[in-house]
Order: C-alpha cells, then sequence, then structure tokens
C-alpha cells in the first residue's frame, strides 16, 4: 500500500532532520542497497572486460578470429555496463533519482477501464 501525500512529506521531514542532526548515523542507516547493487554490477563488468581482453588475445594467438570478435563484444558490452552502472549510482546521502517524488498511481484492472469507457459513451449517448 503507497503511502499517502500527507505520510511522505512527514517521512521526508524527518529524513531531512535525521541527516542534520547526525549525517554520519543518518548514512548508515540509509540501507546502501542501490548503491551497492551498482557497485558490485561495476566490479562485474571490470571483471568480464578482463575476461574479455583475454579472449582477445586467445583469439589472437590460436588464429581464431570468431573467438576474437566475441572478446571484443564482451568488452564492448561490459564497458558499457560498467560507464551505466557507474552513472546511476548515487552518492552517499543522496536519494536515487525520482524515489521519493515519484507518484504511484493505482493500477486499474481491465475490467475497470472498460466499465469507465462504457459508462463515459453512455453520458455522451444520453445527452
Amino acid at each position: 500500500m503507497p503511502l499517502s501525500e500527507h505520510e511522505q512529506r512527514m517521512l521526508e521531514q524527518m529524513e531531512r532532520a535525521l541527516y542534520a542532526e547526525d549525517p554520519k548515523f543518518a548514512s548508515a542507516l540509509e540501507g546502501n542497497g542501490l548503491r551497492t547493487y551498482t557497485r558490485r554490477r561495476v566490479y562485474q563488468a571490470v571483471a568480464g572486460f578482463l575476461v574479455g581482453i583475454a579472449l582477445l588475445m586467445a583469439g589472437m594467438v590460436a588464429q581464431l578470429i570468431w573467438v576474437s570478435v566475441v572478446g571484443f563484444l564482451v568488452m564492448l558490452g561490459c564497458a558499457v555496463l560498467a560507464v551505466t552502472g557507474w552513472r546511476k549510482a548515487p552518492k552517499p546521502g543522496e536519494q536515487p533519482a525520482g524515489a521519493v517524488r515519484r507518484q504511484v498511481r493505482p493500477k486499474r484492472s481491465v475490467m475497470d477501464r472498460i466499465e469507465q469507457r462504457w459508462q463515459r459513451r453512455r453520458g455522451e449517448q444520453g445527452q
């Protein structure tokens, strides 16, 4: 169940007060889930990049072009993952973009939408 607007504002105020009062403690409680995930993703991408270099070199030594091409593609993909993961990582004490301000709309079922359309059409025809 999503928080109401009032509850979201109260939560934001409490977070700001905690950061103002004791930033070190607040950053320790922050829950580094996203930051840890992105850091781990970057490390995995760097490891994959090194595997790509090894494949590229092995393909050159064995004179198998397709192994070298696969190694280059692995290097390229891992470089893209590392750069995008690094850019998305939030700074310490910073909320991820769109985490608090995003409004959650209640999901409507297909039947609810069909029923609303039906009611709207009946209202248009009755006028």
